[in-house]
């Protein structure tokens, strides 16, 4: 018997990389659902630095600790992705009040398209809140030290994206 659509989240994202910021978020939702599916959109519109198929494994050994979670690549609309897996709530992250505005927009939107799915934000935990996929990509390309903000398997992907001498 599989779970009722309210007890299983989606939390989506390009993941490029997973940062500690989004395995805290996972961690504490895990509490909350029976199932969390872990979204990893292709994104080719952000010229992601890994390809989509590190990102899901990487995905997958970041969140191996946690155990109702399950991590899928995707390339649909969101709207159809949480169809195919049933969910009732997407799960989102809010960082700062600055992410707020482009968060409530896809919510919106998401209303119109999926009525039936709630969308739930959660902040990180206050030791995460400035971390982004986007300032660990920029530090690791530049050669900066990045193992304090991503799982070993991550840091040593990104280093080896980036060589450095």
């Amino acid at each position: 018997m599989s779970p009722p659509r309210n007890r299983i989240a989606v939390y989506p994202g390009t993941f490029d990389p997973i940062t500690n910021g989004h395995v805290d978020l996972v961690s504490r939702a895990s509490g909350l659902f029976e199932l969390i599916v872990v979204g990893v959109a292709e994104s080719p519109g952000k010229n992601p630095a890994l390809p989509l198929a590190e990102r899901i494994e990487l995905t997958r050994v970041a969140l191996s600790g946690v155990k109702n979670v399950e991590v899928r690549g995707f390339d649909s609309l969101l709207a159809t992705f949480v169809a195919e897996v049933s969910a009732g709530v997407v799960l989102r992250g809010l960082r700062a009040v600055s992410d707020f505005e482009y968060e409530f927009q896809l919510a919106s939107m998401n209303r119109h398209l999926i009525p039936d799915v709630e969308t739930l934000f959660l902040t990180p935990a206050e030791q995460h809140s400035f971390l982004s996929s986007s300032l660990v990509r920029e530090i690791a390309r530049l050669g900066g030290d990045v193992s304090a903000f991503v799982h070993p398997a991550v840091a040593a992907a990104l280093t080896a994206r980036w060589q450095h001498p």
